[in-house]
């Protein structure tokens, strides 16, 4: 039996579905709407309809847009010799948020991953290569997670990079600002090692 009517179960449902929402957290979600003015659920409606109507890849690097080109493309004070490589839209907003990254960004929307059945064929690589080679680039960062899927993708590009003229970075990994050496594992401790510089 169950503790709601149909509808509001349904919804429950669905927003339990939506990454790191809970079947607690949908319930408050849900009983949230109920009592929520009508208009606002109609706006709230349109939102959803208009990122399913609205939104696309960009033409360029395959950030999320309205139009064609998206803004960071577009923008003429970014450099556009540098080209940061990124799983996802979230990683790009991610490093945007530093404001340190002043250059151009190339989406990968995923990571290959056999045990997932995600081939290169799969991600935004072909374009990589396009811009790299009849683009005047000068560096390619990798700025990809150092997961099992992460390291493998980059690895992949690496190769697939290496005898064109830009170079190819990484981003360092290792032990973050704030963070007491004891409490990390081993594959971190070796990566911050393995990613040292001088000072």
């Amino acid at each position: 039996m169950n503790l709601y009517p149909e509808p509001i179960e349904r919804l429950i449902a669905k927003l339990s579905k939506l990454p790191s929402i809970g079947r607690k957290s949908a319930e408050r979600l849900a009983l949230k709407l109920v009592s929520t003015d009508k208009s606002e659920v109609e706006e709230l409606r349109q939102a959803l309809l208009d990122i399913k109507t609205k939104i696309k890849h960009c033409n360029i690097c395959g950030n999320l847009t309205e139009h064609e080109i998206c803004n960071i493309c577009s923008d003429n004070s970014r450099n556009k010799s540098l080209i940061c490589v990124v799983e996802d839209t979230p990683n790009l907003i991610a490093i945007e948020k530093s404001r340190e990254y002043r250059g151009l960004y190339h989406v990968l929307d995923g990571l290959i991953s056999p045990i997932n059945d995600i081939s290169a064929d799969e991600i935004n690589l072909d374009s990589l290569i396009e811009r790299v080679e009849n683009q005047d680039i000068e560096e390619v960062i990798l700025a990809i997670s150092p997961t099992v899927e992460g390291e493998m993708t980059t690895l992949f590009i690496g190769e697939l990079l290496k005898n064109k003229n830009a170079k190819i970075t990484r981003i360092a990994s290792g032990i973050p600002v704030g963070g007491s050496i004891e409490y990390f594992d081993t594959q971190t401790l070796f990566k911050a090692l393995e990613d040292r510089r001088e000072i």
